[in-house]
C-alpha cells in the first residue's frame, strides 16, 4: 500500500455521513453559506441523503448571519459587512426579527447575544460528521460528548493554547495509513510542522481533525466561533 495515495474501506462508504441512509446526493462540508464568494477550489464533499442534503440549510442560514451579526454589532442588512449574509437578511425578516431579539445589552453595556444553541449545535455537529467522514473515512452516527462551544475572544490564554495545539506536538498520534487526514498530515509535517489545521478560507473557516485523544473535530468559523466535537 502507497501511503500517499488515497485508501478507504468500502464497508465504510456508501451511507449518508449524517444519518447513515441512502446516499442520494453530495453535500459540501463546509457549506458553502459559511463561506465567501469566490468560493476556494476543490471544496469538500460527503455523500448525503436528499432530506438531510435539504434539511440544514435553514439551520447553516441562521449560524452564518449569527456570527456576521455578532461581529458586526448589528442585525439589520446594511449593518453588516458580508454580501452574503445582507443577502440573506434582506430576504428573509422573519430571522432578521428573532436575531434582534436575540440580542442584548450586560450590565457593563456591551452588546451580546442569546443563540438558538439548539440550531447551532445541530449544524456544528453536521461539519463535524462531515469532517471527519471526508478526512478519516469513519461513519460518526452516534452522539457524540456534548460539543464545546465558545467565542474565541472569551477564551483565557491557556484555553485559547490548548485549543490551537491540541495535540501535544510530536505526541499526536497519526491517522489510518491512506486515508485523507494521513496524506495531508504527512505533507503538512514535511514543509510546517506546527501546522494542524485545514485551512479551506483564511479568515473565515478551519478545522482540525484527530484521534489524539479519541476521535475528534475542532473548527473556527470566521476566527471569532470555535468549537470542539468529540466521541470517546
Amino acid at each position: 500500500m502507497d501511503p500517499r495515495k488515497l485508501f478507504v474501506d468500502e464497508r465504510q462508504s456508501g451511507y449518508c455521513v449524517f444519518c447513515g441512509g441512502a446516499p442520494e446526493s453530495q453535500d459540501h462540508c463546509p457549506s458553502k453559506v459559511l463561506l465567501d464568494e469566490p468560493l476556494p477550489p476543490d471544496l469538500p464533499v460527503v455523500d448525503a441523503c436528499a432530506e438531510c442534503n435539504n434539511s440544514f440549510s435553514l439551520d447553516e442560514q441562521y449560524l452564518a448571519c449569527l456570527i456576521e451579526c455578532a461581529l458586526c454589532g448589528s442585525a439589520t442588512p446594511d449593518g453588516v459587512s458580508r454580501p452574503k449574509v445582507r443577502r440573506i437578511l434582506t430576504e428573509c425578516p422573519a430571522l432578521v426579527v428573532q436575531l434582534n431579539e436575540s440580542k442584548r445589552m450586560d450590565n457593563s453595556g456591551n452588546v451580546v447575544w442569546q443563540p438558538d444553541i439548539g440550531r447551532v449545535q445541530n449544524i456544528l455537529l453536521k461539519l463535524a460528521r462531515g469532517h471527519i467522514a471526508h478526512e478519516l473515512s469513519l461513519p460518526k452516527l452516534e452522539r457524540p460528548d456534548k460539543p464545546a462551544i465558545l467565542p474565541l475572544i472569551a477564551m483565557s490564554d491557556q484555553q485559547r493554547s490548548e485549543f490551537e495545539s491540541p495535540n501535544g506536538g510530536d505526541t499526536a498520534l497519526w491517522p489510518e495509513i491512506g486515508s485523507r487526514a494521513f496524506i495531508r498530515a504527512a505533507k503538512q509535517w514535511s514543509e510546517s510542522p506546527s501546522s494542524a489545521w485545514t485551512v479551506i478560507q483564511p479568515g473565515r473557516y478551519r478545522y482540525m481533525v484527530s484521534q489524539s485523544d479519541g476521535d475528534f473535530v475542532q473548527i473556527v468559523l470566521s476566527e471569532y466561533l470555535a468549537c470542539r466535537v468529540s466521541w470517546y
